[in-house]
């Protein structure tokens, strides 16, 4: 029996229907349900235990693609499939919307799937006695807090200095992630088979400067110059902390992954033409 566990986001009116319907499947699918604790309102009649990371077999995210990032740090390392459902607009992350559930679950269940491996980030304080960690699946982004002014940056990548600039702040991105925050700031597209790390400056007050791909082993500290101003880091557009005015940000290739659950139908440019309008207007029916 393959063990299910489920991840939603309320914000979704259709998700107590969803729901319902992953539940009537369970029993034909031969699956165990684990259900988030916050969502069991949203289930009456069924006493499901909790979902936790090391208790599941593959996680369902419900949602839009920020449900399925939640999910990806909720496994904390542990790599099992991960099919994100759309319940939103775009879900570019995701493998099906409600009207492919069922066929979808069916296909993880019996294997009949693709598990896609995401390189994460890492990223911690410059001070190697500072406990504090953070994973992304996307991006990890030091930026400003609420002055409406730039900050000065100097990044190195391996020790070496790339550049000093200022700026609103700087993205770095995984390739699953360049099409995220990293694309609205005008870096590249880069296919999730190329592990990469893309850095790429946010409003940089400079004509020369421009995003940069370096290796997936390769070791960025971003310093910032002490104002007195608190920098804000935000991984993946939802967890935020504050580093103190003299404390630098290292990011490097964490040592998990992601399994993301991919069909052979719908191929990376299929998605990006699909979701993102890549290449063709926006009516235009040959996506």
């Amino acid at each position: 029996m393959i063990r299910l566990g489920i991840i939603g986001n309320r914000d979704y009116p259709d998700l107590g229907r969803v729901l319902q319907r992953l539940l009537s499947m369970a029993p034909a699918l031969g699956a165990d349900m684990r259900l988030e604790a916050t969502l069991k309102d949203l289930a009456p009649g069924h006493d499901l235990p909790a979902v936790t990371p090391g208790h599941v077999d593959a996680l369902l995210t419900l949602g839009g693609d920020g449900t399925l990032l939640r999910g990806a740090r909720f496994l904390d390392g542990r790599e099992i499939p991960v099919l994100g459902v759309n319940l939103g607009r775009l879900g570019f992350l995701s493998a099906c919307g409600p009207d492919e559930l069922e066929a979808a679950v069916r296909r993880l269940v019996n294997g009949d799937y693709r598990g896609e491996a995401r390189m994460m980030l890492e990223g911690r304080p410059g001070l190697p006695e500072d406990p504090r960690r953070w994973y992304a699946l996307n991006d990890i982004v030091l930026h400003k807090s609420g002055k409406a002014r730039v900050i000065w940056l100097r990044v190195e990548v391996d020790g070496e200095e790339v550049a000093s600039y200022a700026a609103d702040g700087i993205v770095m991105s995984t390739p699953t992630g360049s099409t995220a925050y990293n694309l609205s700031v005008g870096g590249p597209v880069v296919v999730p088979g190329h592990p990469s790390i893309i850095i790429a400056p946010i409003s940089a007050h400079a004509l020369s400067i421009r995003p940069v791909v370096v290796g997936p082993e390769a070791t960025i500290v971003v310093h910032a110059d002490d104002d007195g101003t608190d920098r804000l880091v935000t991984v993946d557009g939802q967890v935020g902390t504050t580093l103190g005015t003299a404390e630098s940000l290292m990011v490097r290739r964490a040592a998990r992954s992601v399994i993301l659950v991919r069909f052979p139908e719908m191929t990376f440019f299929t998605r990006m033409r699909r979701k993102l309008g890549w290449g063709l207007p926006p009516d235009d029916t040959r996506a």
